[in-house]
């Protein structure tokens, strides 16, 4: 028997449900960090001390910055997972891009988006 080169329309099919299900939750999470990073309104600090309210402005601009770079990762992992569910379409989903061989079930079920063997990955020009 030779060796598989591309994973069959129902494995592809169960990799195209895991990988909806994480792009949903990584939009849900993606616009609670948006809302975090463009909501102005915050704690409402006018009835504390100046001082308190310099310090809470400090680490409102912190959490923003965080929620910011957080916001960015996540809209990359959207990309990513886009970009899988092309893959999928194209029946090219789950082929490492440097040997042409199968990426190992385990390896996409714990990273969906992966376009590298471990090998690969680990042991880069190799």
């Amino acid at each position: 028997m030779s060796e598989k080169t591309r994973y069959s329309d129902e494995e592809l099919q169960e990799f195209k449900e895991l990988i909806l299900a994480k792009l949903e939750k990584a939009q849900r999470d993606y616009d609670l960090l948006k809302a975090d990073v463009t909501n102005t309104e915050g704690n409402d600090v006018a009835d504390t001390s100046p001082t308190f309210k310099v310090l809470e402005e400090g680490t409102t601009t912190l959490n923003k910055e965080e929620s910011g770079r957080l916001a960015e990762r996540q809209l990359k992992f959207i990309r990513h997972l886009q970009a899988a569910l092309i893959r999928i379409e194209n029946k090219t989903y789950g082929i490492c891009r440097e040997t042409g061989k199968l990426i190992p079930k385990e390896r996409l079920r714990a990273v969906p988006h992966a376009t590298l063997s471990i090998d690969i990955k680990n042991n880069p020009g190799h």
